[in-house]
C-alpha cells in the first residue's frame, strides 16, 4: 500500500494541466501568427514567441513528474527494499 497517494494525485493533476496549458499555448501562438500582419511579424511569433510560450506552459509537465518520482522513491524506501544496482562502496 502506498503512502505517498496525495503526491501521486497531485502529480496527475499537474500533468493533465500542462497538457491543456501546452495545447492553449499552441492555439494562442496559431491565433496570433494569423492575426499579425506580414510575414516577419508572422516569422517572430512562430520562431521566437512561440518555443517561450510552449516551454512556459511545460512547466507543470515537469513538475507533475517531479513529485512522481518523489513518490517512487518514498515508497522504495518506505518498504525495505535495499538493494541497489550501484556498484559497492570501496
Amino acid at each position: 500500500m502506498s503512502r505517498y497517494k496525495t503526491l501521486r494525485t497531485w502529480s496527475m493533476f499537474l500533468i493533465v494541466l500542462g497538457v491543456v496549458s501546452i495545447i492553449s499555448a499552441t492555439v494562442g501562438v496559431i491565433s496570433l501568427a494569423i492575426a499579425v500582419d506580414g510575414f516577419w511579424d508572422t516569422t517572430g511569433v512562430l520562431l521566437l514567441g512561440g518555443p517561450i510560450a510552449v516551454l512556459l506552459a511545460a512547466w507543470p509537465v515537469a513538475l507533475g513528474q517531479a513529485l512522481r518520482a518523489l513518490a517512487d522513491i518514498g515508497d522504495e524506501v518506505s518498504h525495505g527494499s535495499h538493494t541497489s544496482t550501484s556498484p559497492a562502496a570501496f
